[in-house]
């Protein structure tokens, strides 16, 4: 045979070697690690390092090393047509250990959603890590791809990159800020997938969906995305409502607005009727002329009671009372320690006297929530008459004139 006939067979024969080299190799790795799965169960990184996609990439990379290897063993082959094959089977091999990385990141990542693998930190999204990891890989991979084509060496390729430092930390600076950002969300445990957050300088109100190396995903009450810069929720507040939903309880706050001129001192006939009242039965304790209010505060702690003279006490202040009474027998406001439960008057106002009520409820579910906080206002509000007592109500312009005109009427 002619010299480039030998050649030509050779690199024939290479091809078709490299070629069914692959699925050899993929053939066995899958037999043997089938046999290892049945006979000992995967547990901790093997199912991440072992999972079939991986493998698949594995077996790629044997092609272009049977090329870069076999290469110089073909006969005739003119000495720069062996070198440019070899150099750019050596950039096929780099570029298939990159994919092997970057599908093994995935995989890493796709665990820890799945909450599989050796005790991951589940609460903590991974996916910003797993992202910069592999925009490294990539570079890296596209420095050694460049150094094997020119057949240079990659130092001076970095060399050169070392010299348009400035450039690149420009063209990064923001996945570097949000590189930084994400370390640090992470290592202080600030925010999580699932977290409920507020950050009205950007408009965002609802559940974070996804983490990101440059965004964060928030997906607001109204089901909008707000797509959030990583370093952003650094450099501005934000409020995290993830303690909240720890706590077991959320918090009530709000106020009923009293009539200031329906405030008075009770009666002797006032209090024998609220005497009867069942809520205040264990709260008001007549003892030498004084009647024992509760102070309020937190319902596991023994708070004790304020003694007040009979003749001084207030129609607000037994209402008072009775709120408190009413919150502490309700089933679905929460008692535990450090939820403190408290009622009280405000700085009287132009519109009336605020009565503050002060506590949690049991659950944390928005809807039910709402349901208890409604119903325990509109009892309240219900009540009020039997004290004695009104809601402030600003009367309107078209009331007032009638008011007038009755008076001018009457004269």
């Amino acid at each position: 045979m002619e010299p480039w006939a030998k050649a030509v067979t050779g690199l024939t024969l290479l091809a078709l070697l490299a070629f069914v080299s692959r699925f050899v190799v993929q053939g066995v790795l899958f037999h043997f690690i089938r046999l290892w799965r049945r006979a000992m169960p995967a547990q901790g990184w093997a199912p991440i390092l072992l999972h079939d996609h991986v493998l698949v990439r594995i077996a790629k990379i044997v092609p272009s090393v049977v090329v870069q290897l076999g290469t110089p063993w073909v006969e005739h082959l003119p000495a720069n047509a062996s070198k440019a094959i070899v150099n750019v089977a050596t950039a096929l091999t780099v570029y298939h250990v990159v994919r092997v990385v970057a599908t093994l990141l995935s995989e890493v990542n796709d665990a820890h959603d799945r909450h599989d693998g050796p005790k991951l930190t589940q609460t903590n999204s991974i996916k910003s890590y797993v992202q910069l990891g592999k925009l490294v890989a990539y570079i890296v991979g596209a420095l050694l791809i460049a150094a094997a084509i020119m057949d240079r060496s990659p130092l001076l390729l970095l060399s050169g990159l070392g010299a348009m430092s400035a450039v690149l930390m420009l063209v990064f600076k923001d996945t570097i800020l949000s590189f930084v950002a994400g370390v640090q969300i992470g290592s202080n445990d600030m925010m999580r997938v699932g977290d409920w957050i507020e950050m009205p300088q950007v408009g965002a109100d609802g559940f974070v969906v996804d983490i990101a190396l440059h965004t964060v995903k928030v997906q607001n009450w109204d089901k909008t995305i707000t797509t959030i810069p990583t370093w952003k929720l650094m450099s501005d507040s934000f409020k995290n409502w993830r303690g909240m939903f720890e706590s077991g309880g959320r918090r009530i706050r709000r106020a009923i607005n009293i009539d200031a001129s329906t405030v008075h001192l009770l009666t002797p006939e006032q209090k024998q009727h609220l005497s009867q009242v069942a809520l205040l039965k264990d709260y008001w304790n007549e003892r030498d002329g004084l009647l024992c209010v509760p102070n309020g505060g937190d319902p596991g702690q023994d708070t004790g009671c304020t003694p007040i003279a009979a003749h001084q006490v207030s129609n607000l202040h037994a209402f008072k009372a009775y709120a408190y009474a009413y919150l502490m027998a309700h089933p679905r406001i929460s008692k535990a320690p450090g939820m403190l439960l408290l009622v009280r008057t405000m700085q009287p106002a132009e519109n009336g006297i605020p009565l503050e009520l002060y506590c949690f409820t049991s659950t944390t579910a928005w809807v039910e929530y709402e349901g208890i906080q409604g119903d325990v206002f509109d009892h309240l509000i219900g009540v009020l008459p039997q004290f004695g007592l009104a809601l402030f109500q600003r009367s309107s312009d078209f009331g007032s004139r009638q008011i007038a005109q009755a008076l001018r009427h009457h004269d």
